[in-house]
């Protein structure tokens, strides 16, 4: 993997369903176009694709097809790199894997598959690398699951130790505590074998990931954030509350450093040298970060982890290590009763090392602190109220990532001299020797 990038693989949309539960919406468009605050529901999950860097999709349409066309278009208007193409479904209708199967023609060697009525706020980069991960591996697609526990319709997942043991939507067992996300990576091969010639395939595509699992084909990522549907009257409201909460209200948000700031610095007995955690043991919650968060998310500011981690750029540990890690701390925080809303990584590093792997994480960028891209990005995903919202670190990098930002600053930790005069004109708007103090300095000062 020399190059991994977002807007080198293709994203194929399903969309050709008939909404029959919305009636009352879907009687006159078909439903990625339902409004939610003047906005067709299906242009909300759009953006967040755009905003990954996706450039070429494939919309599989059948119920009004030539009223997505006509608002989509060729995906110009998103942008001069940006391409739209259809396929339609015919008078027989396939199921989800046949209407894949007819689209063959259009699809590339590796494709993105989701559904036009799921709003899946993920890190996609993680769910293309892990997927290309897996085929060097030999491995033929990836699913992505969630701990669901039944909450967002019946779980259909046993999955363990990383790997997805069982799936099957409709064997439905009390060992199944995870559900199929919404988010498919597949290899155009798995639908071609299906093909045959002069006759079209009636196939849905459960059927086809569960084949996969049993041969294990299918690798996992693991998703922590609920997403959201509108397969339901009750569940486009809830979407519809979402929007204007998150795209409609400004919030004030704190934007948290890891490392020194919410868990702990380990000793690398390999470097000799204090570092951050390279695997899920090594990861520890430092003293009243706990109680920090609670309190910082309890008055209404929304908790975002933005952090450099160049180790697998440096050859330290995989990529994959990385992401597992954040993954554990987010569900430990949300035992607690803490959500964060996002966590984003700096994985690159200018320069990597010998021992580098990952070659493609070794490049100048602008998400690295103390530049403000991973600020930005969130930013510009969320409605931030900038002037009341937080940039939590315990490094200069942090201070003037905030800065450049554009948000105020809290620095964690002692205060000391050298540090002081790297700060420059970058000295922090709040100072406390653990994230509990900065927290509570916060709130005092809102």
């Amino acid at each position: 993997m020399e190059n991994l990038n977002c807007a080198d693989l293709q994203v194929v949309v399903l969309m050709g369903g008939l909404g029959s539960r919305l009636k009352e919406q879907t009687v006159s468009c078909p439903k990625p176009l339902v409004p939610i605050h003047g906005k067709p529901f299906f242009e909300y999950e759009l953006m967040l694709l755009l905003q990954a860097g996706f450039q070429k999709f494939v919309f599989l349409v059948g119920y009004r097809a030539s009223m997505i066309e006509e608002y989509f278009g060729d995906g110009s208007r998103y942008g001069k790199d940006i391409s739209i193409q259809y396929s339609y479904d015919g008078e027989k209708l396939l199921g989800t894997g046949g209407a894949v199967i007819r689209a063959l023609p259009l699809l590339e060697d590796d494709f993105l598959l989701v559904y036009a009525d799921s709003f899946m706020d993920v890190d996609y980069f993680q769910i293309m690398y892990r997927y290309y991960t897996g085929k060097i591996k030999g491995k033929k697609a990836l699913m992505t699951v969630m701990e669901n526990g039944n909450r967002f319709d019946k779980s259909n997942v046993i999955y363990r130790d990383g790997e997805i043991k069982v799936y099957d939507k409709k064997n439905i067992t009390v060992e199944m505590s995870y559900i199929d996300y919404g988010i498919e990576v597949f290899a155009k091969e798995v639908f071609a074998s299906l093909a045959e010639p002069g006759k079209e395939a009636v196939v849905d595509l459960s059927d086809i990931q569960k084949r996969l699992v049993e041969e294990e084909m299918c690798i996992a990522c693991e998703e922590t954030h609920r997403f959201y549907e509108i397969g339901t009257p009750a569940s486009l409201s809830e979407f519809t509350e979402y929007v204007k909460k998150r795209f409609m209200e400004p919030h004030a948000a704190c934007f948290l450093d890891r490392d020194g700031v919410i868990n702990e610095i380990v000793y690398n007995e390999d470097t000799e040298q204090l570092d951050s955690p390279l695997s899920i043991p090594e990861f520890c919650f430092l003293p009243g970060v706990i109680e920090g968060l609670k309190k910082l998310s309890g008055s209404g500011m929304e908790l975002f982890v933005v952090s450099n981690q160049p180790a697998a750029a440096k050859g330290k540990a995989t990529l994959a290590a990385l992401y597992d890690i954040n993954t554990f701390m987010v569900k430990e925080l949300l035992k607690e009763g803490v959500e964060i809303a996002e966590v984003l990584i700096c994985p690159h590093h200018p320069a990597g090392s010998s021992r580098t792997k990952e070659k493609f994480l070794v490049r100048k960028c602008g998400c690295r602190k103390p530049e403000p891209g991973l600020l930005l990005q969130i930013m510009k995903k969320h409605n931030i109220d900038a002037e009341h919202s937080y940039m939590i670190g315990d490094a200069y990098t942090d201070m003037l990532a905030g800065r450049n930002a554009g948000v105020k600053t809290a620095f964690v930790g002692d205060y000391k001299c050298d540090v002081c005069g790297r700060l420059k004109y970058a000295k922090p708007d709040v100072i406390g020797r653990n994230l509990l103090e900065v927290a509570e300095e916060i709130l005092h000062m809102q």
